[in-house]
């Protein structure tokens, strides 16, 4: 799975590690984040990432 970059902070969500202050469990591809979903480390929306 591909990872992503927040282009606002430098986040890179790992769908390997997911987001455990979330609630988003390993696996979860980026795509399937909730819609509302937004950067654990600036609040950036989701539309703000980048695949890299």
């Amino acid at each position: 799975m591909n990872k992503w970059v927040c282009t606002v902070c430098g986040y890179v969500y790992d769908p390997a590690i997911g987001d455990g202050m979330s609630g988003i469990k390993p696996g979860t591809a980026f795509e399937d984040l909730p819609g509302d979903w937004v950067c654990p480390a600036c609040g950036a929306e989701k539309s703000a990432f980048i695949k890299q």
